[in-house]
């Protein structure tokens, strides 16, 4: 039996950015009684705490739950403590939200509407999302199913900050952070600080792509 499952939030354990189901807060604590969980995603803390932590049932053994936002470049567990936090510079988060600013101008793909902010400072990572941080799940999954548009932005910002790591996640989504620091990166933390071995966990994602050879998060995704 694995020693630790590791799950995406949204497309996963939830739609994105709506609260995980009654069934599923159940499962979840049916799990966490048996076995650790962690939960990465590209979303901040706030976001964790709406979606899933106020939905687990009382009486959830939460000393079992790991929670990695931002991709795994923060690292909160139950007790309350902060294991680490990737935070960027306020000079890198200014050349970071100034270069996507340009890459979604020159990319010339359109939005006819906005629901919230559509660039995040997540601390540890700047979010790009295309319809508003508020948007409905509906027009979020018909925007952009094929990531042509996304790649658009993504190509451009690639040469505009070839320092940092541009990604494209969830519905509608960029995610920016510093390079080498992504879920793979998550998950070797959770190797260090739970002292769980590789083949001991088992993540479950809805969006896994073949990786590089040698790549750690193909290994923690087969395992």
């Amino acid at each position: 039996m694995k020693k630790l499952i590791v799950f995406d939030l949204d497309g996963t354990l939830a739609e994105s950015k709506a609260s995980v189901d009654a069934e599923m807060a159940g499962l979840l604590r049916d799990l966490l009684e048996v076995v650790k969980v962690a939960v990465i995603s590209g979303g901040g803390w706030p976001q964790f705490e709406k979606q899933m932590l106020s939905r687990l049932p009382h009486g959830t053994l939460l000393s079992n739950l790991s929670i990695l936002p931002t991709c795994g470049t923060k690292f909160y567990r139950y007790s309350g403590e902060w294991i680490y936090s990737e935070d960027f510079t306020p000079e890198e988060k200014r050349k970071i939200i100034a270069s996507l600013n340009k890459a979604i101008a020159e990319s010339a793909v359109k939005v006819d509407k906005l629901w919230g902010e559509a660039i995040e400072d997540r601390g540890s990572q700047i979010t790009y999302s295309a319809l508003g941080q508020e948007a409905p799940l509906e027009e979020k999954i018909k925007w952009d199913p094929d990531f042509s548009k996304r790649r658009k932005i993504k190509a451009l910002a690639d040469k505009l900050i070839p320092e940092f790591s541009v990604r494209m996640g969830g519905a509608t989504s960029i995610d920016v952070t510093k390079q080498g620091i992504d879920k793979a990166y998550g998950i070797a933390k959770l190797k260090d600080v739970l002292d769980i071995t590789i083949k001991e966990m088992m993540f479950i994602g809805d969006a896994i792509f073949p990786p590089r050879r040698g790549n750690l998060w193909v290994t923690a995704s087969v395992s």
